[in-house]
């Protein structure tokens, strides 16, 4: 029996939308080539340049999902046969690998074991056995196994080297209070249906000065330079996603008005109080460090997928493993959720487990959320 209120999303994307986003989604739309969607762009940006809390204009969105700004990180900043290092973690640290070698780069792949958090000594190695290295490409919130790469210590590393550091935080940038031009990220990629809590299809590319210096314009569609012009200006070289250009802004707004602080104070105790529920349930957060963005979780005993299939009988649904990790651990997202969401996925948990047969006390995994809250 399916909830009459249908269906609710705990997936690392898409995310449940605001009212006040939908709202926004839901008005007529209007056409980019005109001032009013011109000072609402350039209002947008204001807010977006508070939110990573760098004064210059080195940032860009093109109509695309994150990884369509992953490839512009690879065509802008990095020439033909240029030798980087790709953090190859998960399936997300797989695919700038697989971007590199697409367009051409040198890849090294530095492997981490799916669960684990990358040793930032063992970059700096290798950054030192290749000086012409141009670049190091990394997740900061690694989706797929939900762990955590210390890019603010890969910053020091890359800080006063030749090579970028490139990081992915489509699931971190919006969740954690992320200070770029504080830590040495040089570029950095964000996407819309994350934390942003908006429908996919808007991506964002902020770069350091250091990193402006390299563009490329290798690329057409994804040409940074081109698109800096125009953006500065209010305007972009091709159509904007623009109806996700406005829903931004209250994104933006409502993410600001709360503090970054308190988003990542909030999202701390989600995630906290999630892994404290789960292990309660004999079952074991997958990452050794885990992203505050979501809870990977082993459920040990029990297929993951059936365990899923289970929880969506009752309109709750959860994202499952990717790759080598599929049916081996299921994924609850906390982006977009306030802290008394997830005593539901957490209800659905523990009804799907005592219908899947395994002898469980229902309301402990909820209990233990609610206390770990209280304390």
């Amino acid at each position: 029996m399916k909830p009459f209120k249908g269906e609710r999303i705990f997936t690392p994307g898409p995310v449940e939308l605001p009212d006040s986003i939908r709202e926004v989604l839901g008005r007529q739309i209007i056409h980019h080539r005109t001032p009013e969607f011109t000072q609402s762009f350039l209002e947008t940006r204001d807010l977006f340049k508070k939110l990573v809390g760098c004064p210059e204009e080195n940032f860009v969105f093109f109509a695309s999902s994150g990884t369509g700004a992953m490839e512009a990180a690879v065509l802008n900043f990095f020439e033909e046969g240029d030798r980087v290092i790709a953090v190859v973690g998960g399936k997300f640290g797989e695919r700038w690998a697989q971007l590199g070698k697409r367009w051409g780069l040198k890849v090294i792949e530095l492997s981490v074991e799916w669960g684990k958090s990358v040793d930032p000594e063992e970059v700096e190695d290798l950054l030192k056995e290749n000086p012409d290295c141009k670049g190091v490409l990394v997740q900061m919130s690694e989706s797929s196994t939900g762990a955590l790469h210390d890019v603010k210590t890969l910053g020091e590393i890359t800080d006063e080297k030749e090579a970028l550091l490139v990081v992915d935080a489509i699931t971190a940038l919006g969740v954690y209070n992320m200070k770029p031009c504080e830590w040495g990220i040089d570029v950095l990629v964000g996407g819309s249906q994350k934390a942003f809590m908006l429908p996919p299809g808007l991506s964002m590319l902020w770069f350091s000065e250091k990193a402006k210096r390299k563009l490329t314009g290798r690329a057409y569609y994804f040409n940074v330079e081109e698109e800096l012009k125009k953006q500065a200006e209010g305007q972009t070289a091709f159509t904007p996603a623009i109806t996700l250009i406005l829903a931004l802004k209250e994104s933006l707004n409502m993410l600001l008005s709360e503090g970054m602080d308190n988003v990542e104070k909030r999202y701390r105790a989600m995630s906290e109080g999630t892994r404290k529920a789960v292990e309660t349930l004999g079952m074991r957060v997958f990452p050794e460090n885990p992203t505050i963005s979501l809870t990977a979780v082993f459920p040990r005993d029990l297929d993951a997928d059936s365990l899923r299939k289970e929880m969506l009988r009752m309109g709750v649904r959860v994202a499952g493993g990717q790759g080598k990790l599929k049916g081996k651990i299921f994924r609850i997202s906390h982006m977009g959720m306030d802290l008394l969401d997830m005593p539901v996925v957490l209800s659905a948990l523990e009804l799907a487990l005592k219908r899947l047969g395994k002898y469980i006390k229902l309301g402990n995994a909820v209990g233990a959320y609610l206390e770990a809250l209280d304390g």
